[in-house]
């Protein structure tokens, strides 16, 4: 059954993979945990996950007929089926504002009043209007959602779901599996004549009561919300009082780091292998300092630079920090991603190459033009849904942290401890040396905040461990996690962060039951984040990992970045050698795709 699931077909050429995709969820839920308890723990562990993949197959339902640009696709979703129009490229933040255009167009050729209005909801645009326009708006409304396909429903809140109404055109990618619809929404609230004032029909950020007098302006993008582009310019129009930015509102620049390595390109082979012959250590501490699988490059960057784009609009720059290698796919020329070398960040200090990432985390902070806070991720740290600065910072700059429920191991460090492992003592010593205080918990497996001028100190401060550290090659008993845990309790007991609270999903590739865990975001879109990890595994296993990121991974992140080509290169290369090829014009992809929304008749 596992072996052939994609290809046996059933009932007059259906396949078995697209009648599970069409299972209702809680059958298919029911079916996979029954296999979990029953058959796979009587199965080889190599075959595990092979026929959990069979048993919940992820990916488009119809692999072999991708609906065409243009078309209307009926489409399952949380909001019961719908139809959404097929495009090939888009992010959430194009879709809003091609619902709002289209809205405060309509608006403009009424000859309404409308103003845009501040929204908490990074999804959804808002615009106001006065309540006596109420029946003309519904009837223009109605007509332009009918045109083309879209979708008008009441949007109020309980007890007067009249007083205001959502209006979207919902788009979705060739395979139907990326809906975005109802939650990009732009809602049109009936404010209410009261005396010399308009009442909004609901709370918003800013003002419920705005004076019928007050000036109208024009304002651009990042006021209404902080899920923009920092630098959009896009003005609209709106009520002076909502132009305020209040202390809520976090107006400093956001950097995100990447670390990134390709483990298949021979030149880095070869470095390995010199630096391996010269740290005989390795093999004698512990395998996982050296392991195969802490390098396998399966395009989980790509994808994870996509959830960037797609869910953080509001990203400044893009710094990804590689040993010479750049990817095939990414476009070097686009002005908010610089590739940094571990030569740029070491300077003089620590060892290279350096194949050691508690090594590199200890340089990052070294990275020219780095903001002051920024987000660390890991290239299998995906955002699973359009986020926003305050979730990662508080609007006076301290930096959050995402404490896990497992704990570190309270007994001392020892010869059979993984190198996370004995880093965590490492970082539990100086933070009890120095503060007086016994750190027990780890930290999740999130983008991790960050503040410059917190890594400079700790720098400073642990100066023997932090320089030890960047010396070691390879992972070492010796080490210390700056990034993803010293960093965060350091800056904890000296006032500088605060906890915070994610919605997250952590699964290891290797997992049997990581389909399903995959499944649920996948249907669901309800996680902040999640972590793909990688673990040592037998060559099957990871070839059916790599199977089940390949069929995961493009459903979910369907719609390319502008971070990517067009047109990739033949592999990995070095800056060096990408530099001294003939500059070549091409095609390039669009820093930002319309909806290919049609205009209101």
């Amino acid at each position: 059954m596992a072996g052939s699931a994609d290809v046996r077909r059933k009932d007059g050429g259906v396949t078995l993979r697209r009648i599970l995709r069409r299972t209702p969820w809680p059958v298919r839920r029911r079916m996979f945990q029954t296999a979990q308890r029953r058959i796979l723990p009587r199965t080889a562990p190599e075959r595990r996950l092979r026929i959990a993949r069979a048993l919940m197959p992820l990916g488009r339902a119809r692999r072999d007929r991708a609906a065409a640009p243009g078309r209307l696709m009926r489409v399952r979703t949380r909001h019961g089926r719908l139809g959404a129009r097929v495009v090939t490229t888009t992010s959430p933040v194009e879709v809003r504002r091609a619902n709002l255009d289209r809205v405060a167009e309509a608006l403009e050729m009424a000859g309404v009043d409308w103003f845009r209005v501040p929204s908490a909801d990074p999804g959804r645009t808002t615009v106001g209007v006065p309540e006596s326009e109420r029946g003309l708006m519904l009837g223009l409304l109605t007509g332009i959602a009918r045109r083309d396909h879209g979708m008008l429903r009441a949007a109020g809140p309980p007890g007067r779901h009249d007083r205001v109404v959502a209006a979207c055109w919902p788009v979705t990618d060739p395979g139907g599996n990326l809906v975005l619809g109802p939650e990009y929404a732009c809602e049109v609230e009936f404010w209410r004549p009261e005396g010399h004032a308009l009442l909004a029909p609901r709370p918003n950020p800013v003002a419920t009561t705005v004076p019928a007098a007050e000036p109208v302006t024009a304002a651009a993008e990042p006021v209404f919300g902080a899920f923009s582009e920092p630098d959009d310019a896009t003005a609209y129009r709106t009520r002076r009082v909502f132009t305020a930015l209040g202390p809520e509102r976090i107006d400093f620049p956001v950097d995100v780091v990447y670390t990134w390595v390709d483990g298949a390109d021979p030149a880095w082979q070869r470095r390995r292998a010199r630096a391996l012959a010269q740290n005989p250590w390795v093999a004698r501490v512990n395998r996982q300092a050296a392991n195969d699988s802490r390098w396998i490059n399966r395009d989980e960057l790509r994808y994870s630079m996509r959830a960037l784009h797609c869910f953080a609009p509001w990203v400044r720059h893009v710094h990804l920090v590689t040993d010479d290698q750049v990817p095939a796919w990414l476009d070097l020329s686009h002005p908010r991603l610089t590739v940094v070398t571990h030569r740029e960040i070491f300077g003089d200090g620590g060892r290279l190459p350096t194949f050691n990432s508690q090594a590199i985390e200890s340089r990052l902070h070294r990275i020219p033009g780095l903001a002051e806070h920024f987000l660390y991720l890991n290239d299998d740290v995906f955002l699973g849904r359009p986020v926003t600065p305050d979730l990662f910072f508080t609007p006076g700059g301290l930096t959050r942290f995402f404490p896990s429920s497992s704990l570190v191991d309270p007994a001392p460090r020892g010869p059979g401890d993984r190198p996370a492992d004995a880093a965590a003592k490492n970082n539990r010593r100086l933070i009890r040396e120095t503060f007086g205080r016994v750190l027990s918990r780890k930290m999740m497996h999130t983008p991790h905040p960050a503040r410059r001028s917190v890594l400079l100190e700790i720098e400073e401060r642990f100066a023997e461990a932090v320089r030890g550290t960047a010396g070691h090659q390879f992972r070492h008993p010796e080490d210390v996690s700056m990034l993803s845990s010293l960093q965060q309790y350091y800056a904890y007991l000296t006032g500088r962060a605060t906890p915070g609270q994610i919605r997250y999903r952590y699964t290891e590739l290797a997992d049997p039951v990581t389909p399903l865990r995959l499944a649920r975001p996948l249907r669901t879109r309800g996680v902040d984040a999640f972590c793909l990890n990688d673990v040592d595994a037998a060559d099957a296993v990871r070839a059916e990992q790599q199977a089940l990121l390949a069929d995961f991974l493009p459903a979910y992140l369907p719609f390319a970045s502008p971070f990517e080509l067009r047109l990739p290169r033949g592999g990995t290369v070095s800056p060096a050698a990408l530099a001294a090829l003939p500059r070549r014009p091409g095609p390039r992809r669009p820093a930002t795709a319309p909806a290919a929304l049609p205009p209101v008749a």
